[in-house]
């Protein structure tokens, strides 16, 4: 063979194996999503710490290339370094150490403060148990309709967790839809907070929320725990590393160790969640029609859960008297996306009257819901198991 001969054949093979001669419409469409995404983060800042990883995650992950030529690059291959990392999110590590960097960012005063707040944040979760119902509806298993439900507490690393346990096919479908939700809460909550409340409820001014004490503050993490882990303890990797950061926080002795959780340590995870979970949305697993199921019924989910909470107030408005009474702006914090819905919550008061602020007394229904998404889990976890 000659040298030209030696040159054309050896490129020719080098072609074989180039993203361009592997290319499908699917990659091109998830890369596309993935931009998307990127595009939303930059341009109209929703959730730039969430949707950057996961955006070019996804399109990492749809790089074409020939899955049969061994190269140990892909996130679905063994030994490659996208799928060591990716063993965080199917195994389930990661979900908790979120946890426990939201523990330790996470001040609960609000809600020590005013305790009837936290049946917001369970009333909330009535969308994770409608969508639980519905998605058995459409011929989904059981053990995965548990999965797809918990979108409703739009939480992501609770939906991971779950999703891992119950059912890991559908885990990349059920932690981007998860995320896009948790993304687009400043779009999809206000409206129904519009909808669904009144010129006169939306003035309602509540009374200042009491001070609380280091020694409350420090026995909440302890009470805490043993009351939510003895009722659900297949929820003790969330809930024991939920409590254990806010315990690092309020201790008042561990400061340092409390500053690494919630920041450092949080970040690396975040980097690494975001972007594995990005790119275990291949195109030839993820555009099913089950994903399209599953984001339906996640929007569907996440605006039941949003509703019934600002529902919910409501109603227990019926029972308090006047001076009592809860702004059911605050209703949609019962959602676990904290503290995007608390700042919702407080915007929208603000809105309608620049003197009311409502932002400390939405953060007890908004920790509440991460509480509450966790029970949920622990409990749907416990029942499959």
């Amino acid at each position: 063979m000659n040298i030209i001969d030696f040159i054309v054949s050896n490129f020719n093979e080098f072609l074989f194996f180039t993203g361009f001669a592997n290319a499908t419409v699917g990659n091109i469409i998830m890369i596309v999503v993935g931009i998307f995404f990127i595009w939303l983060a930059i341009k109209k800042d929703f959730e730039p710490l969430l949707l950057v990883p996961i955006g070019l995650g996804i399109v990492l992950g749809n790089i074409p290339f020939r899955a049969d030529a061994g190269l140990e690059i892909g996130l679905y291959e063994d030994n490659s370094v996208l799928n060591i990392f990716y063993q965080g999110v199917r195994q389930g590590w990661y979900p908790p150490l979120v946890f426990l960097g939201i523990g330790a960012m996470t001040d609960f005063s609000a809600l020590i403060s005013n305790p009837k707040l936290i049946l917001i944040g369970a009333a909330a979760q009535f969308g994770i148990f409608g969508a639980y119902m519905i998605a058995l509806a459409l011929g989904f298993e059981p053990n995965q309709a548990a999965g797809i439900a918990i979108i409703g507490g739009a939480d992501g690393p609770t939906a991971i967790f779950l999703s891992s346990k119950l059912s890991p096919n559908l885990m990349g479908a059920i932690a981007v839809c998860a995320y896009s939700y948790m993304a687009l809460v400043p779009v999809i909550q206000p409206p129904l907070m519009r909808l669904l409340t009144t010129k006169k409820e939306r003035h309602i001014r509540m009374q200042p929320a009491r001070r609380v004490s280091q020694l409350e503050r420090i026995m909440f993490p302890i009470i805490g725990l043993l009351l939510t882990t003895f009722m659900v303890p297949s929820g003790l990797p969330l809930l024991g590393m939920l409590f254990f950061g806010n315990l690092l926080k309020e201790s008042g002795k561990t400061t340092r160790l409390a500053k690494t959780a919630g920041s450092a340590l949080n970040d690396v995870v975040v980097v690494l969640l975001g972007l594995t979970v990005g790119c275990s949305t291949q195109a030839s697993e993820f555009l099913t029609m089950n994903t399209v199921f599953i984001f339906l019924l996640g929007a569907f989910a996440f605006i039941i859960a949003s509703s019934t909470g600002i529902l919910f107030v409501k109603f227990m408005n019926i029972f308090l008297p006047r001076h009592k009474k809860i702004n059911p702006l605050i209703g949609n914090a019962g959602v676990s996306a904290v503290p995007m819905c608390a700042r919702i919550s407080n915007n929208m008061g603000l809105e309608y009257d620049r003197h009311n602020f409502l932002l400390m007394h939405a953060m007890g229904p908004n920790v509440a819901g991460v509480i509450g998404s966790a029970v949920a889990a622990g409990a749907l976890l416990g029942f499959f198991s």
